[in-house]
């Protein structure tokens, strides 16, 4: 049987790095997808919903492809907590998470383009951040500028340096594609990562 084609409907730097860990042939497609929370939404609703919007937009103009779809929001105390977007907002982010407990609730979407199937599933990964004095989350920020990442910082990066401990199953998941997750849903689709041939990484 053909090795199926794959897609990632992300063009994140991150996810791509992530699926790259596969070791599959796979390419990137943007989606055009607008990222907002739908009022009284549930932050997990919110991101498997999104996951899976962003691979059904992908699959549109493809044949016989395996389209992945993904989503993340950090939550803390039960609210969704974004991407910071600059330096300043950054700050005020980490400040407020300081000492706490953050959830992050990852959604993957696998599709079949071919038979219409799709597999949708979250997630969770906690971390609990240090207690932080200013100097050093002005410090933290400068150095990475984290401003495009859910919750405002890296754990792939010096983030991790801002934490006192963290909980899950799948570390992957905390920074934006659940690999154990999605491995077991390629599978389930006929295609065995272990099993797999053709050259590593993304196109």
């Amino acid at each position: 049987m053909a090795t199926p084609r794959l897609i990632l409907a992300s063009t994140s730097p991150y996810r791509r790095a992530l699926l790259e860990r596969l070791g599959l042939s796979f390419e990137c497609r943007a989606p055009a997808v607008q990222e907002c929370r739908h009022r009284g939404e549930a932050p997990r609703a919110m991101v498997e919903r999104l996951a899976q919007a962003k691979a059904r937009d992908v699959a549109v103009d493809t044949e016989g492809a395996l389209v992945i779809g993904s989503d993340q929001c950090a939550v803390v105390d039960g609210e969704p907590v974004g991407k910071p977007g600059g330096r300043q907002a950054n700050i005020r982010q980490l400040e407020t998470m300081a000492g706490r407990w953050v959830e992050f609730l990852t959604a993957v979407c696998v599709l079949n383009s071919a038979t219409g199937r799709a597999q949708i599933d979250t997630v969770g990964f906690a971390v609990r951040l240090r207690r932080l004095d200013e100097a050093e989350i002005i410090s933290y920020v400068d150095r990475e500028q984290p401003f495009d990442c859910a919750g405002g910082f890296k754990s792939e990066g010096l983030g991790i340096a801002l934490f006192d401990s963290m909980r899950g199953d799948d570390p992957t998941a905390l920074i934006g594609l659940p690999l154990i997750r999605l491995r077991q849903m390629l599978e389930d689709e006929g295609l065995k990562v272990l099993g797999a041939s053709g050259p590593p990484g993304g196109v």
